[in-house]
């Protein structure tokens, strides 16, 4: 009997993408997907986690300890283990949990078919974790969650030090792919139906310096856009420090890629970066956000802060408070500050206390949503382009909506009415309601474009109804193309 598989996804979007090559792996390994829900239990669980975020280990071990019972009602089923905190924990967690068959880290994704083979030959668990990447994983096969939205790497790892990140030390120096192998790619996808790709990176204004050309960035995105058939272009995430005007100039002039910029803060106060070692200061971030709107006035700007960070006083706060004021972001991923075992920040002095943080977080996620509604209520009563998703809302079935995101990124649910629009078609609505978070509009469509890539989602799905959500669980909310693949701000960059 054909074996089936279910792989688990924790944390960053680097981590989603690991998972399609994890998935397109086991497939050409033979197995099948397991049923999503009320199937049996499968013959394989692959957890692939993350390091980065809060109580990551007690989250792998709680599952863990789930699995392990299903494991001893199912003779033969396995369970692996890889990514971020297999890469870091590689020693114990066949100890903690000795039921695990395999653990394999970031740089070795294509040894999983083989690994759990020889687990099962071998009848005791296989550990290999490599210290540095062999293969770039974009030659592994994948099997992608959305038949035309696609996440396309550009680089892996990390240059960067700073003191609250732990991925550099997991997922290694930054490693770049030539442009034509970039550009085949996206081609390849284009001819598979997809219209949408996110190029992926941990610093993708980085891009390029690997093969000494410090505008390759901005080179690609203009390439991007000389090919046919691909209608948007994202990226995720740049670095303030290594952002440059040819960058800007690249979008503004390139029709296909989109108005929208992820670029993470971290903290307003010039003495919270620096102990960040984040190597720019307020007033460079501020000038970025400036010029990318000077060339791009609807520009929809996220962004990632932290608060109470090491030695963070009332002042830095206040200055953070005062940068989102200024930069008006139409959404912020906001983080309390825990320390992460194995980084810098982690044995500073002043540690914030925790009620301190609490405090903090709650002050700015108020003005960040309350920035991001007054933004988006200026929305209200325009018309916007939007890329019909293949996921629903959680209100969408109710109110009979569907979902799209707009060329700014922003979250749309919509009325079909009889336009029949499918996940993959473009339509143009004009916007009734405004949220936080998202926008509605309740009129029937201004205009509805079939696509190649509807026709795609059709053919494949060979039903005409939107399909549920993606099971990656992220634990965080959606920012980025159209679920289900949210691009989550990259692993702390």
């Amino acid at each position: 009997m054909t074996k089936t598989y279910e792989v688990r996804t924790y944390g960053c979007q680097m981590n989603v993408h690991d998972s399609e090559r994890i998935s397109g792996l086991l497939e050409t390994a033979g197995y099948t997907a397991a049923e999503k829900a009320g199937g049996a239990t499968p013959d394989l669980v692959v957890f692939n986690t993350c390091a980065v975020r809060e109580n990551a280990d007690n989250k792998l071990y709680g599952n863990l300890g789930h699995v392990a019972q299903l494991k001893a009602e199912k003779p033969g089923m396995q369970i692996a283990v890889g990514g971020c905190l297999a890469q870091k924990d590689r020693a114990t967690i066949t100890q903690r949990a000795p039921w695990v068959d395999v653990v394999f880290g970031t740089h070795n994704v294509g040894s999983l078919p083989v690994l759990l083979e020889r687990a099962r030959v071998q009848e005791e668990a296989q550990v290999e974790v490599l210290e540095a990447l062999e293969t770039f994983p974009s030659s592994l096969p994948t099997k992608r969650d959305s038949v035309f939205a696609a996440w396309v790497s550009i680089s892996v790892g990390c240059n960067n030090t700073c003191t609250f990140c732990i991925v550099p030390s997991l997922r290694g120096k930054e490693k770049d792919r030539r442009p034509g192998d970039v550009l085949a790619e996206v081609e390849a996808l284009v001819a598979d139906g997809v219209v949408e790709v996110t190029l992926l990176g941990q610093n993708v204004n980085s891009y390029g310096v690997e093969f000494g050309d410090r505008q390759a960035f901005g080179k690609l995105l203009r390439a991007c856009g000389q090919i046919e058939g691909l209608e948007r272009v994202r990226f995720t995430s740049p670095h303030p420090k290594d952002f440059t005007d040819d960058v800007i100039a690249a979008m503004a002039e390139t029709p296909n890629v989109m108005p929208q910029l992820h670029m993470p803060l971290q903290s307003g106060s010039d003495d919270v970066l620096k102990r960040m070692r984040r190597s720019y200061r307020r007033e460079k971030y501020l000038g970025i956000i400036d010029r990318v709107r000077a060339a791009m006035p609807d520009a929809a700007i996220t962004t990632d802060i932290i608060v109470g960070f090491p030695g963070e006083t009332d002042e830095d706060f206040e200055q953070t408070l005062e940068v989102v004021r200024q930069a008006r972001f139409s959404s912020a991923f906001t983080f309390q500050y825990s320390p992460r075992p194995g980084t810098p920040a982690a044995d500073l002095d002043d540690q914030i206390a925790p009620e301190v943080v609490k405090e903090r977080y709650l002050r700015l996620a108020a003005e960040v949503d309350a920035i991001a509604w007054a933004e988006n209520q200026a929305i209200v009563g325009r018309r916007v382009e939007l890329l019909v998703a293949d996921t629903s809302g959680k209100k969408d079935r109710a109110t009979e909506r569907l979902t799209g995101r707009a060329r700014d990124n922003r979250l749309v649910h919509f009325v079909p009415a009889d336009s029949d629009a499918r996940p993959g078609d473009v339509v143009e609505v004009e916007i009734t309601q405004a949220a936080p978070h998202h926008l509605v509009s309740d009129l029937p469509p201004l205009l509805v474009r079939r696509t190649s890539a509807g026709d795609a989602w059709e053919a494949l799905s060979g039903r005409t109804e939107v399909r549920p959500g993606s099971a990656v669980g992220l634990g965080m909310p959606s920012l980025g193309v159209p679920a289900p693949l949210p691009p989550a701000p990259a692993c702390a960059i």
